[in-house]
């Protein structure tokens, strides 16, 4: 038994929600505090990638840090390796798969923040970044918590973005998603059977924890 596919996307999932966590939280502090032209737009962009599906996200992607795109010119003549199929490319998938939806989460828990308490620190003169902080997520830390364990189930799973912009490559690309479709498509039932099963048991484990950590309302009360 390979436990490379395992690993990978353990350290792409933790890697990807890590980063993910940060974006979404600026990106639902600037779409619940501020009042700017475009807001619509950007929450409108934030939508797309979970409507899109993943392989028009991933061939975009490919245009944007491809080879043949400046990012991807950029990165080589930085690293003197390209960035799509490597391990790195894993994680921008599992990013652009999580990111989305971490962030409609963030935004409505921090939305469901009593505004009395938002309204007392305003009074007090404090500035709108430091009552987020100090104020609103420490209010709402248990869904943003629930929130990140979710993201992480979620890049952890990702398959069409990965497999287009990452690749199939066995020890340096292939996640457990990747594994099971090249397990189904070389007749190898019994791998992809323990390989579904071992993601079903994370997954299970995932959600567990997220609604432990975010119990519904009737149980709170």
């Amino acid at each position: 038994m390979d436990y490379s596919p395992l690993v990978l996307s353990l350290e792409v999932a933790f890697t990807a929600t890590a980063i993910s966590l940060a974006f979404a939280l600026l990106l639902a502090w600037a779409l619940s505090f501020l009042d700017f032209r475009g807001k619509e737009i950007l929450d409108a962009a934030i939508t797309l990638p979970l409507v899109l599906p993943p392989t028009v996200l991933g061939y975009y992607l490919l245009i944007v840090i491809g080879r043949e795109s400046w990012v991807g010119q950029f990165w080589e003549s930085l690293t003197g390796s390209p960035l799509v199929f490597t391990p790195k490319a894993a994680v921008i998938a599992a990013i652009v798969h999580s990111a989305p939806l971490l962030t409609k989460y963030l935004r409505a828990a921090i939305e469901s923040v009593d505004p009395i308490y938002v309204k007392s620190a305003r009074s007090l003169g404090l500035p709108e970044w430091t009552i987020y902080i100090r104020v609103v997520l420490p209010l709402c830390q248990r869904a943003i918590a629930a929130a990140a364990v979710l993201a992480f189930a979620r890049s952890l799973g990702d398959f069409g973005v990965t497999i287009m912009i990452a690749g199939n490559i066995p020890g340096k690309t292939q996640t457990l998603s990747v594994a099971i479709y090249d397990a189904v498509e070389s007749g190898n039932s019994s791998l992809a059977l323990w390989l579904v099963l071992m993601v079903s048991g994370i997954g299970l484990l995932v959600v567990w924890l997220a609604n432990r950590m975010n119990p519904p309302q009737a149980q709170r009360s």
